[in-house]
């Protein structure tokens, strides 16, 4: 179950119903630089919101989730590959967060829980109050899913913001921003294997497809705090979806709006990879490691080798061997995800092949082979060995 909660990865802020207009605006501003990849600003501009309002428990979400972006940035698992077919099995916690980050994320998180409980009990049919539980409930689940490797506590944190976000859209149907957590969940539950779909209708979530993606759609359209958090799920079920015009669309609204992201221009062309139009991928790539090569800010692990991976990838695609070539290289001799260094070493082995030179194909497929299976990257694995008969 522990793929219940990996779309539900950006919960930054809500509606902002009891928050007074400072900390509102701080908020805004806080959500606006972490999309912008700002997060130390964003850290400072969350404890501003808190401040201003300590009753505000959208404020302490988005300072816990300053916190917790912080430490997946520093695990290198903030792109959409992490997602799209490589989290078949069940796999070892990553090393601990730093403390520091560890508990900031658990008292701020602590503080929204308790605020929204608190409102709640004043009036139970407050619809914002239980918007905020949810929230923050949905916030949870993602840290322990992704920060703490623990599915069952995941699991548990999901089926909370899914009821909370339904109690909400039960409450207030204009509520269209609560779609997003009960969306989300409907969707991925339609894809889990029927047994595990079971467990799920049992625990309490609901299903269908076609409807969690509608919901989702309508969150991304409606003026509330989260819709920037919707077309990021969005972007990720596009892809899943292989409904790549849509996906890029997505890119491009978001481009716009954050054009200090570099990882949009990562992710627009790893989209056009998957789309099979490499040469857009490699242009876009090539803007985007210009503003990586520019950017003075902190890089995410493993993001050097990411950037060449794909474009090399890109340039193979398109006959450009040479470049292609060395891009792989540089990407192998980076620190980097074992899955990225994989995939790597799997493109190395294919220009050898296409070259004739066997031997280096041979140890080339075998090292992608052994880094793939490490990290989770059953189908880059299986590729590596079908290549090696």
């Amino acid at each position: 179950m522990r793929c219940i909660v990996l779309l539900a990865a950006c919960q930054f802020a809500t509606e902002p119903a009891f928050a007074n207009r400072d900390s509102e605006a701080l908020r805004a501003r806080g959500a606006a630089e972490l999309y912008n990849m700002d997060r130390d600003r964003a850290l400072e501009t969350y404890r501003q919101a808190v401040a201003a309002d300590p009753d505000d428990a959208a404020a302490y979400r988005g300072l816990a989730s300053a916190w917790w972006l912080s430490i997946t940035f520093g695990f290198g698992n903030m792109t959409v590959d992490e997602y799209i077919g490589r989290v078949n099995r069940t796999k070892a916690p990553p090393a601990p967060p730093p403390p520091e980050a560890a508990a900031g994320f658990r008292d701020a998180l602590d503080q929204a829980l308790a605020l929204a409980r608190k409102r709640l009990a004043a009036n139970p049919q407050d619809s914002d109050a239980h918007y905020q539980l949810g929230a923050a409930a949905g916030l949870r689940a993602s840290y322990t899913a992704t920060v703490e490797g623990r599915a069952v506590g995941a699991f548990r944190a999901a089926k909370d913001a899914y009821e909370e976000h339904e109690k909400v859209l039960a409450l207030d149907s204009r509520r269209k921003d609560a779609g997003l957590i009960v969306g989300t969940y409907r969707y991925i539950v339609s894809t889990l294997a029927l047994p595990a779909r079971w467990v799920a209708y049992v625990a309490g979530f609901g299903g269908g497809k076609d409807r969690g993606v509608r919901m989702i759609e309508e969150a991304s359209g409606y003026p509330g705090d989260n819709q920037i958090d919707a077309r990021l799920a969005l972007l990720l079920i596009y892809n899943r979806e292989r409904r790549y015009d849509d996906a890029l669309k997505q890119l491009a609204t978001l481009r716009d709006q954050f054009p200090r992201n570099r990882l949009l221009w990562l992710e627009t062309g790893s989209t056009n990879l998957r789309a099979g139009r490499a040469a857009e991928a490699a242009r876009m790539l090539t803007d985007g490691m210009a503003r990586f090569a520019n950017d003075t800010r902190p890089k995410m692990f493993g993001e050097d080798a990411l950037w060449l991976l794909k474009r090399g990838t890109a340039r193979a695609a398109v006959g450009q061997t040479a470049e292609a070539e060395q891009d792989l290289r540089k990407a192998v001799s980076s620190e980097g995800r074992p899955w990225v260094l994989g995939r790597s070493h799997l493109e190395l082995g294919k220009l050898s092949l296409k070259a004739g030179r066997t031997a280096d194909a041979r140890r080339e497929l075998q090292t992608a082979a052994a880094l793939c299976d490490a990290d989770n990257d059953g189908a880059s694995a299986d590729e590596a060995r079908r290549l090696l008969k």
